[in-house]
């Protein structure tokens, strides 16, 4: 199984942002019912969450998470030797994102940019790919970008996802220093149609826009998200668990041994059928998703922002365990300080140099 083990990489800093505009559950009643959104409410936990301006990208979020970081740890632009950002949500088609930010945040020719087409498994992937280009590199500092704008990918008249996703974005500060990650990743694209948008990429050029009748029930179009709720379910129940035993095994350190288990914020439901399989106390599995929804990619690092923001001078040993679209999933483990995680920002911050609407 792909397993890594660093000793030389820490997590030395963690930022999440959000959009301003809030929208409650409480707006879907008039089209789906009171009966509807109570019931999904409780079962996923969620009551609100946040959606982005029509130009605002999770590029955009990502930014303002990672210019937190950077003056938080007055940190010199010219030592990011590396940028991965990792999310479905991109800008454009082409460039990568990544070189959007690399502008925006100013930083150095000498630092490799990237992008990296994953979703809620976005941060255990990040941190082993930049993990691995810092050991084996002259690269001291490296930033890890993630962000999920799902609101603008859902039809507000499918009932299964319209009240699920949320947007955010978030940045990580990886740097040389003596402290232990271990990581574990597995994907199976057998259920690559789990989680699908159809449309919007190159295999269904000039689809139709059209809204139709699904299968299930619901009414969506083809570059709108379609989720199978029980296929996801099921994987989640089976797969991730032999994900975290595997990780225990080998790591040989036991659930009582971590302060806190940073989850993907899937729903409700999912989460507490995780902690009560591991005995995981709920004071120590941070949910933030009844404010800002499934955000995907930033999900378990917005948890953790949530949690441990305005928290200082703790030293936590966090469980990652991220999964979801793809199918992809992976279990991380690393110490951070308390002091180096932040609060989340809501921001309405857009790019607008990047908004083109005329021929260059």
């Amino acid at each position: 199984m792909p397993f890594f083990h660093y000793d030389n990489i820490k997590i030395t800093g963690v930022s999440s942002a959000v959009p301003r505009q809030k929208v409650s559950l409480e707006s879907f009643v008039e089209d789906f019912g009171r009966e509807t959104v109570d019931k999904f409410s409780k079962m996923t936990g969620v009551k609100e969450f946040r959606k982005t301006l029509l130009h605002q990208t999770a590029s955009d979020l990502g930014y303002v998470a990672a210019e937190q970081l950077l003056s938080h740890k007055n940190i010199s632009r010219e030592d990011i030797g590396a940028l991965v950002f990792v999310a479905h949500s991109v800008d454009y088609r082409r460039p990568a994102t990544a070189c959007v930010l690399h502008k925006r945040l100013g930083l150095s020719k000498e630092c490799a940019v990237f992008d990296i087409g994953l979703g809620c498994s976005a941060t255990v992937y990040g941190l082993q790919v930049l993990s691995s280009m810092m050991t084996s590199s002259d690269i001291s500092k490296a930033l890890l970008v993630t962000g999920e704008t799902l609101t603008k990918m859902v039809n507000p008249k499918d009932r299964s996802v319209a009240m699920l996703f949320g947007d955010g974005g978030s940045a990580i500060l990886l740097e040389k220093e003596d402290s232990l990650m271990d990581i574990l990743l597995r994907s199976d694209g057998n259920g690559y149609k789990s989680i699908i948008a159809p449309a919007g990429g190159y295999r269904n050029l000039n689809a139709p826009c059209e809204d139709e009748l699904w299968s299930d029930g619901n009414i969506r179009n083809l570059y709108n998200t379609y989720m199978s709720g029980t296929d996801v379910f099921s994987f989640t129940i089976t797969e991730v668990p032999i994900a975290i035993n595997n990780f225990i095994s080998r790591t040989g350190v036991g659930i009582e041994k971590y302060d806190c288990f940073a989850f993907h914020q899937a729903n409700q439901y999912i989460s507490k059928q995780l902690a009560k399989k591991f005995k995981i106390p709920a004071e120590k599995m941070p949910l933030c998703l009844d404010r800002y929804g499934n955000t995907s990619a930033p999900a378990a690092t917005m948890a953790l922002c949530d949690r441990y923001g305005d928290i200082k001078g703790e030293h936590i040993k966090i469980m990652f365990c991220c999964f979801g679209v793809g199918l992809s999933w992976g279990v991380a483990s690393a110490v951070i300080e308390a002091d180096d995680i932040l609060q989340i920002i809501e921001t309405d911050e857009v790019f607008e140099e990047g908004i083109i609407k005329e021929p260059l």
